[in-house]
């Protein structure tokens, strides 16, 4: 098991953006939290980082103590977490950080807290090369544009675009030799790790970078933080629901009479697919089951049209701001045929829901004369909804 440690640099000033936030970007909230804690988050859940610095301005380091010791009241870190302030450049920032990994660690990696997007599988890319034997990783992009090279406002030659590749981070490093590449290149000006090793002649490995690993520098990419670009929080419910045949009811089927010689027993209306489709619905917002809130034993329910129970909880759902977005459902029973009333039971279910016909979709199907619905016993209903919270 390889010692690796990770720096999260975020002591920079930020100055263009800060223009424009009034804060260094590393302290901007996405997603409810500051942009250092994604990587953090991210670093911490690796199964290949044993520990973690922080690295902070000291204008900020104590105020920023106190709230992750808040933060993490809520959520705990799965590995050790140094904090430590930062120097003056971005070097001197690294410098400080490495002062505080142990002399256990075989490998650090550091990375720019202005880069919240970074996944775990390029972590896991730079992790593996320095565990198969390099000293140095660098995660790259290829350049797409033409590159050339201006003096004075002149054109003074186009660069070989296929050489050329647009650097990212986290950077990957045997410990000892950034440690050695930090202290000579004490009085060198560098913008990332990787060129003090450079500097000294180790060879510098590259590997895949990501797209998304974007790097928030310039007010234009404060776009990507806004709440149009953030993954939506997506629920997924699923649903089941049993009928005896043979009691007083009609037969229904989302709030579709079905013309049949059956009957149901049911303490409502035994609408076996609206009450799939509820218990979906409460699937997606984690509260329960039909059961929990319209018993069987109140005799308030009895005979209660299972489109007005739909109702009641779509407004459990729209308190919880959450809105359906596609449903899935199938009807399973020997009798009688669905098939003729599937697009009229469609119809009404996109009303019901407030969706498209073309973000519902129903299934019927028997069992082969087996089980107890082959048996023409009774009826089941499945139902699968996406639902989206609002934001």
């Amino acid at each position: 098991m390889h010692n690796i440690w990770a720096i999260i640099v975020a002591a920079g000033k930020g100055s263009r953006l800060a223009q424009v936030t009034n804060q260094p970007k590393q302290f901007l909230f996405w997603k409810n939290a500051p942009l250092y804690w994604h990587s953090l988050r991210t670093f911490a859940q690796s199964p290949f980082i044993q520990g973690i610095v922080l690295v902070l301005p000291q204008t900020h380091l104590e105020e920023e103590k106190t709230n992750i010791a808040r933060r993490l009241q809520t959520e705990a870190l799965p590995v050790p977490l140094i904090i430590c302030a930062g120097g003056e450049e971005r070097q001197d920032s690294v410098r400080q950080g490495l002062a505080q990994i142990p002399d256990e660690a075989d490998f650090v990696l550091v990375h720019d807290a202005a880069r919240p997007f970074a996944s775990a599988t390029l972590l896991a890319r730079v992790c593996e090369a320095l565990i198969h034997g390099a000293k140095a990783v660098i995660p790259v992009l290829n350049v797409c544009d033409t590159i050339k090279e201006v003096e004075n406002g002149y054109v003074v030659k186009t660069l070989a675009r296929e050489r050329l590749v647009q650097v990212q981070t986290p950077q990957g490093f045997e410990r000892t030799a950034l440690c050695l590449a930090h202290k000579r290149g004490r009085t060198s000006f560098v913008t990332d790790d990787a060129s003090l090793l450079e500097a000294l002649g180790t060879a510098v490995l590259t590997v895949p970078g990501e797209e998304a690993n974007v790097k928030i520098t310039r007010p234009q990419d404060l776009q990507l933080l806004a709440s149009e670009h953030e993954p939506s929080d997506m629920r997924l419910g699923q649903g089941y629901d049993v009928h005896r045949f043979g009691g007083s009811r009609p037969l229904l089927l989302g709030g579709v009479p079905i013309a049949s010689d059956l009957t149901i027993e049911a303490h409502s209306d035994g609408d076996v697919l609206l009450h799939a489709i509820m218990d979906a619905l409460l699937g997606c917002a984690a509260l329960g089951d039909i059961g929990d809130h319209f018993p069987d034993a109140d005799p308030a329910y009895a005979g209660i049209s299972s489109s007005l129970l739909l109702d009641r909880v779509l407004e459990l759902l729209s308190q919880k701001k959450l809105v359906p977005l596609h449903l899935d459902a199938t009807v399973i029973c020997q009798k009688p045929r669905i098939s003729p009333y599937k697009e009229q039971i469609r119809k009404n279910i996109s009303r019901l829901l407030g969706l498209g016909c073309d973000a519902v979709n129903i299934k019927a199907t028997t069992e082969e004369k087996l089980g107890f619905t082959g048996r023409v016993e009774g009826i089941k209903a499945s139902c699968v909804i996406l639902c989206a919270k609002q934001r």
